[in-house]
Parts: structure tokens; sequence; C-alpha cells
């Protein structure tokens, strides 16, 4: 597949995310900070992001590079809401927010990379133009806006029981 070991090691902490993230989702309905899912994945997805500034496939600054930046700033953000605004039950709504963003981030060139390089030898795109990354990015689209609207409802209702 091409990787240099930054690269290997950077899709390894990067699967790792991914799978905390996945786990936190079906076992909390989110990405919880003040458990370990939440918590591997905001070291992960740092490790991830920052290692993802060293590898160009293209040679440069490129798309991939501003989505690390942006996942770095949303995650950071998420994280210093989750520290300050304890007891502020509206923060929970933009924590949850910029948490499932970055993983949505993630997931984009997360998915051109994965479908322009595997299977190895006949991958499943052959660039980032193919309709089948198009089509698995509008899914997850979908996917990221219903998982929103479902943590909105949550937190309104864990919101209502808080301030009671």
């Amino acid at each position: 597949m091409g990787l240099s070991n930054l690269g290997i090691f950077h899709t390894v902490i990067g699967v790792v995310a991914i799978i905390a993230a996945l786990i936190a989702f079906v076992k909390y309905g989110k990405i919880d900070l003040s458990k370990l899912t939440g918590k591997i994945y905001f070291y992960c997805t740092l490790v991830t992001s920052l290692t993802a500034l060293g590898i160009s496939k293209h040679g440069g600054f490129n798309p991939g590079h501003a989505f690390s930046i942006l996942i770095v700033i949303f995650i950071g953000i998420a994280y210093l809401l989750y520290w300050r605004k304890k007891g502020n039950i509206r923060a929970r709504h933009f924590e949850n927010f910029f948490l499932s963003f970055s993983f949505f981030l993630s997931l984009v060139p997360t998915v051109n990379e994965t479908f322009t390089r595997v299977p190895v030898g006949h991958p499943l795109a052959k660039d980032i133009k193919d309709p089948v990354i198009a089509n698995t990015l509008l899914i997850l689209l979908i996917l990221f806006i219903a998982g929103t609207v479902y943590q909105i409802i949550k937190q309104n209702k864990i919101n209502r029981t808080v301030s009671l």
C-alpha cells in the first residue's frame, strides 16, 4: 500500500480512534469525554490529526491537512467545554456536536484513502472523484445529521432532569 512508518502509525492510531468512537456512539449515544471510550477517541484523534500533518501522498499542504487542523480545533473546543463548563448543561450540546463533527470530518479522508487503496491491487475507487466515495460520504453525512438530531433530543432530556 506504500505507507511510510509514520503512515502506518497514523493509520493504526486512527483505527483505534474510530473504533472507540463507534463503541461510544453505540454504548452512550455520543462521544463522552468522561468515559474511557471518549478519552481514547480524544487522544487517538489528536495524535492521528497531528501525524497527518507529516503525511502527504501528493506533496505539500492538501485538504487532508486542513481537515486535520479543523479536527484538532474541534476536539480542543470540546475538551475545553468539557473541563471548563461542567455545570453548564447547554455546553453539552456544543461539546457533543464538536466531537461528532470531528468524527465525521475524520471519516472523509479515511474513506478517500481506504477506498483508493483497498483491496490492494484492485481498490474500490480509482480516485477521489469516484462515485462510490461520493455515495459513501453522502450516507455518512446523513448518519451524522441523524445522529446530531438524536444527540440533541437525548441531551435535552438530560438537561431537563438536571435542571429540575
